[in-house]
């Protein structure tokens, strides 16, 4: 599976902006797609999830302003983030998994997407 995230870009804190990832290779309807942040100087982190049935799970951070969406006729996977806030400014990666397990982890994602850097400012 190959995944490319784009959709990122500069935007004033409380604007919005909608991250897509493209995967191909491969359905992934069935896969659990994840998106992760890494900003400046930090680890990477869990943002959110959707799984194969549309199960969503979301960080505390962005829990009601981001929101996780998936088109398996266009395999693509979506992240809509609102009210965003200097805090966001992250590379914004997409990942995936066949499986529901360790989802909130890293090194559990067999595929991941170059990423795409958004920056807030304030």
């Amino acid at each position: 599976v190959q995944l490319q995230a784009f959709g990122g870009g500069l935007v004033q804190a409380g604007g919005s902006l909608r991250l897509s990832c493209a995967a191909s290779g491969r359905t992934v309807s069935t896969y659990v797609m994840g998106w992760f942040r890494q900003a400046p100087g930090k680890e990477r982190e869990f943002v959110a999830i959707i799984s194969g049935g549309g199960s969503t799970y979301y960080a505390d951070s962005v829990k009601g302003r981001f929101s996780i969406s998936r088109d398996n006729a266009k395999n693509q996977v979506y992240l809509q983030m609102n009210s965003l806030k200097p805090e966001d400014t992250a590379v914004y990666y997409c990942a995936a998994k066949a499986t529901m397990s360790s989802i909130y982890y890293t090194n559990a994602y067999d595929f991941w997407g170059q990423g795409t850097l958004v920056t807030v400012s304030s």
